[in-house]
């Protein structure tokens, strides 16, 4: 018997003075396959595998391709080929060693990363043939994983255990060595920035005193500040050529220690040269120049502006943004197809200054017409619900900010599962017109809520309650709510149609009974019953302004010899008509990220319209917030993390005789009770100052009630999702006797942190604050942290 070679004796059979051929087209007759060191794999597998044909000749091709489908089948570590005569028969023989079955395989030592994330790597698979060059391949992931996370001096070995039946165990043992701390930065190539402007503008940064400064390696962030912060920075101060050569990270084994070593090429400064805008039909070149950040440069297109004494260097973070207003500005006013191209010609002076040519090349097309807006995946909510917040109509050109506005209205609805789908636009027409189409997914908006509350001036009790605020899928909302305890027993129901058969006109129906005996002070027992009728309409052609006019019943009994020695009521009836202005462009409620609240009311009490009493009251509050950074995703229609600014402020004033009715006057401190002021207790700011006293089960009198307040607010807040919100906030206010005696600068001051959520139970709020205006009983000053614990309706 004999290996089957390349050059087989096949040639030797050829006759004396016969052409030579190349070996490859020798061939042969079989007579027989022969297998041979198979034990689970059947000799029937392997012939079919091989794809042998007996009786016909054969070339060394054909073996070859049949041992290429044999390794293929990833069964066998060894295929040999023999071929020889016996008998004088021609004998192919295989002779083959099988791979081991990999019983199991498992990952020793793994604790800095997740394990996992760690199994993840490996591509074996149990109870099939063992490959040993997937073996290396999974080691291999594993270890570049860790060198990924910045584990730079971890180790990893595979070991292969037999079993006593031929089966294999395979074992990755990792050895975890320290994460690579950077603690140096070195930059070669830089001349005009130092090493320490270059690693400022990276999220890499070497480790350092405070705790914020670790020095963590990460492969994924040296990747952007290679790719794309440092040459931001660069291109920033006039470096559009910057670019990183080369970058080395050294770690000196033992500490963990790494430095970095960064090779750049600056380039040139490129200062502004000539600035042009060329196919603008719809704007002027006045109105489009005063969105170039750096002016009018050189003579430009048609002669554009004059050249200016001294030329700026280039930005190009801001010629990005600025390029951007263009396109939405275009945007907003339908041009959807146009298309701004910004171009830069880099050129050298005659006096050898670096210039860079602007130009913004524009194709407007034709402004895109909305045919349709199509609202698609409402199942529950009616199509007019949906429609009344949406700011475009069929004929509009299309805006993005109205686009973008309708989207914000729809989310504030909250009617539909969050975050809304991105409205999407398909082409209705040939001219270029687009149908819009909203995509909303129904959620079920109706609750019941029951627990407990608790507050200092009632006690403890509980509450149960149901609400609906899309009633029929037609955004009437309705609301019962029964809270009850020792302390309390309070009823209300109220109704509210947002469409007066079909109109913008809204109208609100509330009624309540309720019982109250407070454990404060010497207010006592209080009864009330009665209920108010509210409508409003939209002032002018306004969404977002409405008019409010009401009118409000009510009949209320004291039952305190303390509060009937000074305000006799036995069934003494409120009678009173107010006058509201809203305006409220907030988005992303409840916890808005954007817009303003302003809220203004004035109302006449008794006098006129009867009842007990004869007095005016005014209110204005006022709510502004502004996003300042946005964590995620950057798109317009996203619903990244925000951290925003919250700013308010309130006042109320009350002129004339209020009667009986004490409670239209004005108290605050705490949360739960009168004019919110975090850091303090319920009913604590008075007229004549900080009561000490308003703790615990002794606490204010009805002289802690005013005729005139101001509250201002602050807050830096984290708006995680729809339904968790963390903040810090400053608060100060106080409450005076009478409006003549308002002075808002002598306020109380607070400070702390909250944290607000949305459960199935309903909102729930927690605050600490810590109130810098507090006294003791002696008027000695005596700051101190309160806890406020906000549930329910007093959320």
């Amino acid at each position: 018997m004999r290996r089957l070679l390349l050059a087989t004796a096949c040639a030797a059979a050829l006759a004396p003075g016969a052409v030579a051929q190349e070996p490859g087209d020798q061939t042969t007759v079989l007579d027989s396959i022969a297998v041979e060191g198979i034990r689970r794999v059947s000799r029937a597998s392997v012939v079919a595998t091989a794809n042998i044909p007996l009786g016909q000749p054969i070339s060394f091709r054909d073996i070859q391709r049949a041992m290429e489908a044999l390794y293929a089948t990833r069964q066998f570590e060894d295929v040999g080929v023999f071929q020889g005569t016996v008998d004088g028969k021609e004998i192919l023989r295989f002779s083959l060693v099988e791979h081991p079955l990999l019983t199991g395989w498992t990952v020793r030592g793994v604790e800095k990363l997740s394990e996992r994330k760690v199994r993840g790597r490996v591509r074996l698979l149990d109870g099939r043939p063992y490959d040993p060059a997937a073996g290396a391949r999974s080691r291999a992931a594993i270890d570049s994983l860790y060198e990924h996370e910045g584990y730079h001096l971890t180790e990893v070995v595979l070991r292969e255990r037999a079993q006593v039946d031929g089966s294999l165990r395979v074992i990755f043992d990792v050895t975890e060595g320290r994460r690579v701390k950077v603690s140096q930065v070195i930059v070669e190539g830089n001349a005009h920035f130092s090493d320490g402007d270059v690693s400022g503008a990276m999220k890499t940064r070497p480790e350092g005193f405070w705790w914020f400064r670790k020095g963590e390696y990460n492969d994924d962030e040296i990747e952007r500040d290679v790719r794309e912060r440092l040459p931001a920075y660069y291109a920033e101060h006039g470096y559009i050529d910057f670019q990183v050569l080369d970058d080395t990270l050294l770690v000196r084994e033992g500490t963990g220690k790494g430095t970095l070593v960064l090779r750049v090429d600056e380039g040139e400064q490129y200062e502004v040269g000539s600035f042009e805008i060329t196919g603008n039909r719809h704007f002027s070149l006045e109105q489009l120049e005063q969105l170039s950040p750096f002016g009018k440069r050189g003579t430009g297109f048609l002669g554009m502006g004059g050249p200016s004494s001294e030329a700026p260097t280039f930005d190009q973070a801001q010629w990005q943004d600025a390029t951007e207003q263009v396109r939405t500005l275009y945007m907003n006013n339908g041009y959807i197809y146009a298309q701004v191209t910004p171009l830069m010609t880099r050129r050298t002076t005659a006096d050898g200054r670096n210039v860079v040519d602007l130009r913004w090349q524009i194709v407007e097309r034709q402004p895109a017409i909305v045919n349709k807006v199509l609202i698609r995946g409402n199942t529950i909510t009616h199509e007019d619900v949906v429609r009344r917040a949406i700011l475009m109509v069929p004929g509009d050109v299309i805006r993005q900010d109205a686009l973008i506005r309708s989207y914000q209205n729809i989310s504030n609805l909250n009617f539909f599962e969050q975050p809304l789908p991105t409205p999407t636009t398909e082409q209705a027409n040939q001219q270029g017109d687009v149908n819009v189409i909203f995509h909303v997914q129904d959620r079920h908006t109706g609750s019941i809520n029951f627990g407990a509350s608790v507050g200092q001036g009632t006690g403890l009790g509980g509450f149960i309650g149901m609400s609906e605020p899309n009633l029929f899928g037609r955004a009437k909302q309705i609301s019962v709510q029964w809270q009850f305890g020792r302390n309390i027993n309070d009823f209300n129901v109220s109704y509210t149609d947002p469409s007066l058969r079909g109109s913008f006109v809204s109208g609100t129906v509330t009624l309540h009974s309720s019982r109250l005996r407070f454990t404060v002070g010497d207010l006592g027992r209080i009864r009330s019953r009665g209920g108010s009728v509210r409508v409003g309409f939209p002032l002018g052609r306004s969404r977002f302004t409405r008019v409010f006019l009401s009118y409000t019943l009510e009949q209320s009994e004291y039952d305190s010899p303390t509060l009937t020695s000074r305000f006799i009521c036995e069934n003494c009836i409120l009678s009173s008509t107010a006058l509201s202005l809203v305006r409220d462009t907030r988005i992303d409620l409840p916890f808005p990220s954007g817009g303003v609240l302003h809220r203004f009311t004035v109302a006449q009490n008794g006098g006129p319209l009867g009842g007990s009493g004869n007095f005016r009251r005014a209110t204005f509050e006022g709510r502004w917030y502004a996003p300042l950074v946005e964590l995620g995703s950057q798109e317009a229609l996203s619903s990244p993390m925000k951290v925003l600014l919250g700013l308010g402020a309130q006042t109320g004033f009350v002129w004339g005789d209020v009667g009986p009715h004490f409670r239209q006057l004005f108290s605050m401190g705490g949360t739960q009770f009168g004019i919110p002021l975090r850091g303090y207790d319920e009913f604590s700011v008075t007229p004549a100052g900080f009561d000490p006293l308003a703790q615990g089960q002794r606490a204010s009198t009805v002289d802690a009630f005013g005729g005139s307040y101001f509250v201002l607010n602050g807050e830096v807040g984290l708006r995680l999702s729809q339904a968790i919100y963390l903040n810090t906030f400053i608060n100060a206010g106080n409450v005076w006797a009478t409006p003549q005696q308002f002075n808002p600068t002598r306020l109380l001051r607070g400070a702390g942190i909250g944290l607000s959520l949305i459960t199935p139970l309903g909102p729930i709020g927690l605050d600490y604050a810590y109130g810098f205006d507090r006294l003791d009983r002696d008027g000695n000053p005596d700051p101190g942290w309160k806890f406020h614990f906000r549930l329910g309706q007093f959320f």
